[in-house]
């Protein structure tokens, strides 16, 4: 990676307004610059895969690489026999808030296998899901290693184990949003035509949530300029978060009006 510039330690999180912040409704994405050059580069086709026809190793490539950012899930969880797996999953997002369910996908390992994560998660002994930051993303990055079963993913990253409130693993000490889990619902993901299993898709019920004090804003928030969270960009690539921007969800008790006068406007032409 030495053709590549270093990390810069020093670039933050700013928020600017949005890319175009005089849209209306209507509008469409080729009235600006940016948009115009957007649009331009529909002249290139589109390549449409046919996903039974293609090589699932492809499919993985291309899903984990058109499906970004996401975020990463460092799950650790703990065997019958007390040794403890840590690894990083970026098949992960929020599902509901009430219950507060979370999920993430561990696919099977090259040779068939369940991984160690989603045996352990079966055990009723609890787990928990740790987002990574910038500090520790060569930490955590290790874990993803294809150790083999039973291998203990904590000795080699550097990372410190803190007790729970609830379950029985331990949770990230620098991660500064960790959450302790238990098994809601394991769903097996088998191929519809073979029948292969490649999958488990795991619904995680939040117990307990262990936010660091600095990282919250008055309003309850988790600072973004703070929290630095890492986001899986697909391959081997990782990604910060640049510039921020707000955008208003709009509401149809104020939006109506200006919507049916654009509506009017547009059905005219």
């Amino acid at each position: 990676m030495s053709d590549i510039p270093p990390f810069d330690a020093t670039a933050h999180t700013a928020y600017t307004q949005p890319p175009n912040p005089i849209w209306t409704y209507g509008q469409g994405v080729d009235s600006t610059p940016a948009g115009k050059v957007w649009v331009a580069g529909e002249s290139e086709g589109w390549k449409v895969y046919n996903t039974a026809e293609t090589d699932k190793t492809d499919l993985l490539m291309l899903m984990m690489s058109g499906i970004a950012p996401r975020p990463i899930a460092s799950v650790s969880t703990i065997n019958e026999q007390g040794v403890e797996n840590l690894s990083p999953f970026s098949w992960f997002n929020t599902v509901s808030n009430y219950p507060p369910i979370i999920s993430f996908a561990c696919n099977d390992s090259s040779s068939g296998r369940l991984k160690d994560t989603a045996v352990n998660v079966m055990n009723s002994q609890g787990f928990t899901v740790n987002i990574i930051s910038e500090p520790f993303i060569e930490n955590a990055n290790a874990t993803a290693i294809d150790a083999p079963p039973g291998f203990d993913e904590w000795s080699i990253s550097g990372l410190t184990k803190e007790k729970c409130v609830q379950v029985k693993a331990s949770r990230i000490k620098e991660s500064a949003f960790s959450m302790e889990c238990e098994l809601y619902k394991s769903i097996d993901i088998t191929h519809p035509v073979t029948g292969e299993h490649n999958s488990t898709l795991i619904l995680a019920h939040v117990k307990y949530i262990h936010v660091r004090k600095d990282m919250l804003t008055d309003r309850g928030f988790v600072d973004l300029t703070k929290f630095k969270p890492v986001s899986s960009m697909g391959d081997d690539t990782y990604a910060r978060v640049g510039d921020a921007y707000r955008l208003a969800w709009p509401t149809w008790a104020q939006e109506e009006a200006t919507i049916q006068d654009v509506l009017t406007t547009l059905a005219s032409r």
